[in-house]
Parts: C-alpha cells; sequence; structure tokens
C-alpha cells in the first residue's frame, strides 16, 4: 500500500495544548496539503436520515477521489449495524465505530470529518475539529446561532483548516449558471429574491417523558443544550420543531433557499433590517380522547406523525420572513408548513425566485427558467444534465483540500454563516414579535437588549460549552 505522505505543517502552535471536550488534545494546526495520489481518511458524526445521504455520497468518490470512509459516529449505537450494511455495499468495506465524537478527533489518521449532527451540534463539532486539525464538512444550517457562526469562522481561520458547509446547490451546475445569468444582467437589475418552503406537513404528536433506550448516550446527543428528561417527541428528527435544538423550518430547509437568495442578490453582508411573524395553524389546541387520535404514520426521518393531532412542537409551521439591505435590495422568504398552493411557472415549492427590472426567474431543485417582462412562456432556461451529479458538493470539498487554496471551496464556513444567519435573525424578530434594525458590523440589534439576548444561548451546558476563545 502507498505509503501516506506526511502533513506540511504550518505554523508554530503552543506546545500546552487546547483542552477539547475535557481532552488534553494538542490543538496542532495542519494545512494538510494533500497530493493527487494520498488517501484522505473521512469520519462520518451523525449516520441518521442525512447521514445515510453522507455514506453514500463519500463512499461514490472512495475511487475516484481516493477517499476512505474510515469511521463512522453516532450517540445513538441502535444505528451502527444499518449503515455498516450501507457502508459495505456502497464502499465494499467496514469503518469503524464509535458513540464518542471525542474519540473521533482524537484517532491522528483521520484527516476530515463530516457533521451531520442536529443543528445544535454543529458549531462545538466543528471548532473541536478543527482544534484537532481536521478538515470539515458541516451541515446547514451551519449554525445554531448567530454568536456561534462568529466562533466556526473563527476556528476554521485560526487553525487553517478548510471548513465547507453543506449547500449542496453552490456545486450544482445548473443553479450556478442560473446564478451567473443574473449577474451578468439577464432579467436586469435585480432588486428582490424570495425563498420558497412549501412542504406540509402533519403533527408529530406528543408523548410522556420515559428513559432513553439501551444503546442511545442521551446526555452526550444533548450537548450544549439543557438538561432535561429524556421524551421521544423531542429526540430524534424531531428536534427540529424545538428552540434549544432546532431552528424550524425556517432554519431546515429555509437555509438552502436563503443562501441561493443572498448569492443571486450578491449580498456579502448582513441585512440591516428583519421582520418575521407567524405562527402554528391547522392543527388542534387540544389533545384528542384516546379513541379519537390519529393513528400514527411514518414519514420522512422515520418518525411518526398523526395528522392535526396536538402537538408540543414550539417553532412555527408558518413564518414569512422580510430583509433589507442597506441599498435597498429585498430579500423575502415563506416557510408553509399546511396545505398551499404553488408559485410559479410550473409550480415551485421549494425554491426561489429572483425579480429584476427586465423580468424574473425561477430556481426549482435543479432546474430554471427565465421570463421577460409580462411574456408568459420562458425566454431562457437549464438544460437536461447527463450523469450523476449528487455527489458535486462532496467532491469540492475533497478537490479544495487537494488544492491547498480555500478560495476553491463552493461554500466555505463563512458564506455558509452569512446564509445561516438570515433563517437566525428571521427567528428572532419571530420570538420578539416586532422588525427588527440589526448592526451587521457589530452583528448586535440596534437598542434592543431582548433581541441580542438570542444571539446565543443564556448558556451552555458543561462540558458541551462552545468557547469565546476558540
Amino acid at each position: 500500500m502507498t505509503k501516506r505522505r506526511e502533513f506540511i505543517k504550518t505554523g508554530v502552535m503552543s506546545t500546552a495544548g487546547i483542552a477539547i471536550g475535557g481532552l488534553n488534545l494538542s490543538a496542532k494546526s495542519y494545512n494538510s496539503v494533500i497530493g493527487a495520489n494520498d488517501r484522505i481518511n473521512l469520519a462520518l458524526i451523525g449516520i441518521r436520515n442525512q447521514g445515510a445521504v453522507h455514506i453514500g455520497n463519500w463512499c461514490s468518490i472512495k475511487e475516484s477521489h481516493n477517499v476512505t470512509l474510515k469511521t463512522i459516529c453516532d450517540t445513538d449505537e441502535r444505528l451502527f449495524d444499518s449503515r455498516l450494511k450501507l457502508a459495505m455495499e456502497k464502499g465494499g468495506a467496514k469503518p469503524a465505530t464509535e458513540w464518542d465524537l471525542r474519540k473521533v478527533l482524537e484517532d491522528k489518521d483521520i484527516h476530515a470529518v463530516s457533521i451531520v449532527t442536529p443543528n445544535h451540534w454543529h458549531a462545538l463539532a466543528t471548532i473541536w475539529a478543527c482544534q484537532a486539525g481536521k478538515h470539515v464538512y458541516v451541515e446547514k444550517p451551519a449554525s445554531y446561532n448567530i454568536w456561534e457562526g462568529k466562533k466556526m469562522i473563527e476556528a476554521a481561520r485560526k487553525y487553517k483548516v478548510f471548513v465547507q458547509v453543506g449547500k449542496n446547490n453552490r456545486s450544482s451546475l445548473n443553479v450556478r449558471e442560473a446564478i451567473k445569468f443574473l449577474h451578468d444582467g439577464g432579467i436586469g437589475e435585480v432588486f428582490m429574491a424570495r425563498g420558497l418552503c412549501y412542504k406540509a406537513r402533519d403533527s408529530y404528536g406528543m408523548a410522556k417523558d420515559s428513559q432513553p433506550p439501551a444503546g442511545f448516550h442521551y446526555d452526550q446527543w444533548l450537548g450544549p443544550a439543557p438538561m432535561r428528561p429524556y421524551n421521544e417527541k423531542r429526540s430524534h428528527y424531531v428536534w427540529h420543531w424545538y428552540w434549544d435544538t432546532g431552528n424550524g423550518d425556517t432554519g431546515n430547509t429555509g437555509p438552502h433557499q436563503l443562501d441561493i437568495a443572498r448569492w443571486g442578490l450578491k449580498k456579502d453582508e448582513h441585512p440591516v433590517s428583519v421582520y418575521s411573524t407567524g405562527g402554528i395553524y391547522g392543527l388542534k389546541t387540544e389533545e384528542s380522547a384516546p379513541d379519537k387520535k390519529t393513528p400514527g404514520k411514518l414519514v420522512y426521518g422515520d418518525v411518526e406523525a398523526y395528522g392535526t393531532d396536538k402537538t408540543t412542537q414550539e417553532t412555527p409551521n408558518t413564518q414569512t420572513c422580510s430583509f433589507k439591505y442597506k441599498d435597498g435590495t429585498l430579500l423575502e422568504f415563506e416557510t408553509r408548513g399546511r396545505y398551499t398552493n404553488q408559485e410559479g411557472y410550473k409550480g415551485v415549492e421549494v425554491g426561489n425566485i429572483f425579480y429584476g427590472t427586465e423580468g424574473y426567474l425561477e430556481i426549482a431543485g435543479d432546474t430554471w427558467r427565465a421570463f421577460r417582462q409580462r411574456e408568459k412562456d420562458p425566454f431562457a432556461s437549464s438544460k437536461e444534465l447527463t450523469g450523476d451529479h449528487n455527489a458535486n458538493h462532496y467532491r469540492n470539498f475533497i478537490e479544495a483540500i487537494r488544492s491547498g487554496k480555500n478560495e476553491n471551496l463552493h461554500c466555505d464556513i463563512r458564506e455558509g454563516v452569512l446564509s445561516s444567519d438570515l433563517a437566525h435573525l428571521a427567528n428572532i424578530s419571530y420570538r420578539v414579535d416586532r422588525s427588527l434594525r440589526f448592526d451587521g458590523a457589530a452583528e448586535r440589534f440596534i437598542n434592543d437588549p431582548q433581541a441580542d439576548a438570542l444571539l446565543t444561548r443564556k448558556e451552555y451546558r458543561k462540558p458541551y460549552v462552545v468557547p469565546d476563545k476558540v
């Protein structure tokens, strides 16, 4: 077997080291310039739902990009058997398993990690990985809150590692073509972008507090979030709908469309104002009698949903958001979690619409079409792609690492944070129930301590503390 090239050390770090999650790991910063023939060993942290997608994509570029999925990690050991089977089917090799991500980060043979944890773990896992000298691919939203995103950028820069955010539209050939068309003046001067997230979701129901299942390391799953009794309706996948761990659909599907919108508008900055409103609509407010409860139906996320039954969900299922930039450019985003019409030419449910002085342009998935003024049919559009493009964003991450040039990343951590912050700003406005003015340079609201308090957690639970000094 070809011997792996030694990493090239860049910069002298303190020999005292930095404590990562209570471990005495030396913070060795390497720029990991890896040659074309050198294998990149990767660990996947978080293997449920989207984690399975990551397994498939990393394994699909095993030969073309010389990547090995060395370890899979999850706080729920019950998932290991099915994911090991998937990894062997897709990649032909059996990775190691580990439930404690800190032990994964101790492994000096791992060069990069792919983080697919719940949102509340994104920042701490990324910062610890940077401190351990690992390159990072982290799923959207980049961070759980605005302050954490700032710390993630600082860690990536300090330890000179590559951090890619999983906003895969940045590597979509057709979406990139659409953005170029916009930037080249295809519909004139673009003055407004609109992001859409129309996903009708049934109630996720209610459950009594209970004991965590055997093999589920609940304390570490909670991580930085406040301690509370285990409840299956606040755990796997449904964590999205509770403020301690998630950001609702505006911070779940939303970051993809918010990112495309900001990209198309060419806004490398925060907006100066935000207003968001909404609520939970279409679900019962009282608990049904036992004989009237809706039978459970398995839905995406491998969890059950219960029609319109009462739920303990905290985040809104219907939410409108409006942002304004310094030059007056507008960005709108809307979440509709109940039954709805579609928008656009042939019906866009999840996508974007851009409005210019000479027409408008729609992006839906991997397709786009542009319309001139009041004309009803498109005058320009995407072409059907051939070949497998599912792993483009993953390929870009590996290719950027090998190039040694951070600018080759399609969604560097700063880009990912700026777009994720739009979701956080909207949720803060929703929670305080008013329009807010934002000082982007200081990353503070203007004369609003109540809103400022939501820029970060009130308290991080030890030892899972996102550090002020990374």
